[in-house]
């Protein structure tokens, strides 16, 4: 007795050039236009063309941050009259900045390297929106320091203009060698 061989049923395709009237027809494909390249001179080697992944880190650099309100060199003043005035109430319960100067220039200064520290990750990583973000927070610990210090904003803004018109290289030549004895190292600039 011959094995029954079960046919396969098949389905008739559509000839080349007409759709199929089934449920599986496929929408007619629009090719896209090649614009040809501009020619490039035989030395310069063919570039690549950029990951997606660089285009989108790209996009993030250039992104621009919105800004709410207009932004000046003001706003510094006012924080720091702000810290200043909440040291002198001292009300520990109600304010941040008293809290933390409350606890002394070592927890101050601690807080001011660990937002110096997550704004340097944020900008290594090339986020953007989160180093504008962490700028803010290193700024405002700056202030707490300089209120705990007595350092008013001028004194700042006042060495800043004494250093404008001078190289770089110059003034770390001209810095005190007592910093680098009192360190004891040779590696600081």
């Amino acid at each position: 007795m011959a094995k029954d061989v079960k046919k396969k049923a098949t389905k008739a395709k559509a000839p080349p050039g007409e759709a199929s009237a089934g449920p599986e027809a496929k929408k007619p494909q629009m090719k896209k236009k090649a614009v040809p390249a501009l020619p490039m001179p035989r030395e310069i080697p063919a570039a690549a063309a950029p990951r997606k992944a660089t285009l989108k880190a790209e996009a993030r650099h250039l992104e621009p941050l919105a800004v709410a309100a207009p932004a000046d060199i003001a706003v510094l003043q006012r924080l720091w009259d702000t810290v200043e005035a909440r040291r002198l109430s001292g009300d520990t319960t109600l304010s941040h900045s008293a809290r933390l100067i409350a606890r002394g220039t070592p927890k101050v200064a601690q807080k001011l390297g660990e937002e110096a520290v997550e704004c340097v990750i944020e900008a290594t990583l090339g986020n953007r929106r989160e180093t504008v973000l962490e700028s803010a927070d290193l700024l405002y610990h700056l202030i707490v320091v300089w209120v705990d210090a007595g350092i008013r904003p001028e004194e700042v803004w006042s060495e800043l203009v004494r250093r404008e018109g001078i190289s770089g290289i110059a003034e770390k030549a001209a810095r005190p060698k007592g910093i680098l004895r009192a360190a004891e190292t040779t590696k600081l600039p």
